[in-house]
């Protein structure tokens, strides 16, 4: 199996559109997301879920969706849903596809089973073996616990991704505001969930996305959930409603002050370490001392920032002589 073809897109924000909604999926064309995933499970009420499969079909195959990554939420493996979703989205567009995003995973046999039907259909209809990449969902406390070996199930797998609404009413969490902190609590009582969520995905080489926050009127809020999960090291994280895309995109891509010093740092390393530079292994830029440690740090930012489009606003200067 060929690995996916990009596992790092660009995933700052992650818009939600029901596909039972004609009006939505014609909406979310124009807006900003850098992923949009077309839902068949939680949006779709269950007597809309056989039509609305055909509905995702008919707007991936039509739609323009450019820049945006393409991804269908299907049903979880303990409904009767799931394999009937695959077969009828992935056959009908599987080629204006890049991933099934796949709820409620509870063990890295269900991404298995996920990847083996897959292949089966892509296979079956001609298209590249492995192209179309899945996102895995956590929403329980078995999934948290099993989330190192979900991670590792398939080459496929791209992004971990935490779903707070489910995850705290298997846990019987004291809240009724999906990702707010319950009352009487005094720290951050997801922590343990994002740092864990963000463990398994780095040390594969994955994304982690943190999940929706579903008062949709309150960007405050909005902001200070979505601060949080980005100052941890997330990727990007859900949004439900168009007004949430540009808070998103924001603060999940770096400053532009960061963004420049990072790629100043790589370009000075870059120089330092070569026989012109001296071939030095540590060196000083400005009044900070960088070394390779450093160049792994502006790696990330600087990869953040090409992945959002900015452009740098400053450039390294070759010391004289």
């Amino acid at each position: 199996m060929t690995s996916p073809v990009n596992r790092l897109r660009p995933r700052r924000s992650c818009l939600a559109v029901p596909g039972s909604n004609p009006r939505f999926l014609e909406k979310a064309q124009g807006l900003a997301a850098d992923q949009v995933f077309l839902d068949l499970e939680d949006a779709c009420a269950p007597l809309a879920k056989p039509e609305a499969r055909h509905t995702i079909v008919k707007f991936l195959n039509e739609g323009d969706w450019t820049g945006k990554t393409r991804v269908v939420r299907v049903n979880d493996w303990t409904t009767h849903w799931t394999y009937r979703d695959v077969v009828t989205v992935v056959e009908g567009a599987g080629q204006n596809l890049d991933c099934i995003m796949l709820p409620k995973v509870q063990d890295a046999q269900q991404i298995v089973a996920l990847d083996l039907l897959l292949t089966q259909i892509e296979k079956t209809m001609g298209f590249e073996v492995g192209k179309i990449g899945i996102e895995a969902q956590i929403e329980n406390a078995q999934g948290l616990n099993n989330v190192n070996a979900i991670a590792q199930a398939s080459q496929r797998v791209e992004t971990i991704i935490f779903g707070p609404a489910d995850f705290m009413a298997s846990i019987n969490m004291k809240s009724l505001v999906v990702g707010e902190q319950p009352p009487g609590y005094p720290a951050d009582a997801y922590h343990h969930i994002l740092m864990s969520i963000l463990m398994a995905a780095r040390a594969n080489n994955l994304q982690a996305i943190d999940g929706p926050y579903l008062q949709i009127r309150n960007q405050e809020g909005y902001r200070a959930v979505a601060q949080r999960a980005a100052a941890l090291g997330f990727d990007g994280k859900w949004v439900l409603h168009p007004d949430q895309v540009a808070a998103a995109n924001e603060i999940f891509s770096p400053s532009q002050e960061d963004y420049d010093h990072a790629e100043l740092i790589l370009d000075a390393y870059d120089y330092y370490t070569s026989e012109a530079g001296g071939k030095k292994g540590s060196a000083m830029l400005g009044d900070e001392m960088i070394d390779e440690a450093s160049r792994k740090m502006a790696l990330v930012i600087s990869g953040k920032g090409r992945a959002a489009g900015m452009q740098r606003t400053s450039k390294f200067e070759i010391p004289e002589a």
